[in-house]
């Protein structure tokens, strides 16, 4: 997929899906993505990335109301299980470094830098087994939930045309 061109799309929804496809589960936001282009074709930006970290606030920038998909493994959840997670009750990352930062530190240095960046991000993420295998097949309850993950995300975007 190919990055849209902000100065275009400013008032339009991004749909950014996280994860690499070459580790099992980790897969999971990118292949919602890769469906969503076609079933949010003319309503919002798509964007498949395995980017993270400062990398990702490039692919934020003009638009004003977000959706991000990815994979988490909190253990807390049935594998498969699709959750929205509320951006305030994220914790920062610690790292090593600010290319290995998180989506709270991404919105923090967004709103420092006093760049256009989405006032609105909503975030949906997949319960995982095995995000780390490389080559790894996607384990069956996380491919099942991938229908219900962009379902959701489909509703939420037709929620944030309406803002």
């Amino acid at each position: 997929m190919t990055q849209p061109s902000p100065s275009t799309t400013n008032r339009r929804v991004l749909v950014v899906g996280l994860g690499n496809d070459l580790l099992a589960d980790d897969a999971v936001g990118v292949l919602a993505a890769r469906e969503l282009e076609t079933r949010l074709a003319g309503r919002a930006d798509v964007v498949a990335t395995a980017l993270h970290g400062v990398a990702l606030l490039d692919v934020f920038l003009g638009y004003d109301r977000a959706i991000v998909i990815d994979a988490i493994q909190t253990g807390e959840h049935a594998p498969g299980t699709v959750v929205e997670i509320d951006t305030a009750t994220l914790r920062p990352a610690v790292s090593p470094s600010p290319h290995y930062v998180g989506l709270p530190e991404m919105l923090a240095i967004a709103e420092q830098l006093g760049v256009e960046f989405p006032r609105t991000v909503r975030v949906f993420a997949v319960e995982v087994v095995d995000p780390h295998t490389i080559g790894g097949a996607m384990s069956p309850e996380v491919e099942q939930a991938v229908s219900e993950l962009c379902e959701r995300v489909e509703r939420a975007v037709g929620e944030l045309e309406r803002k």
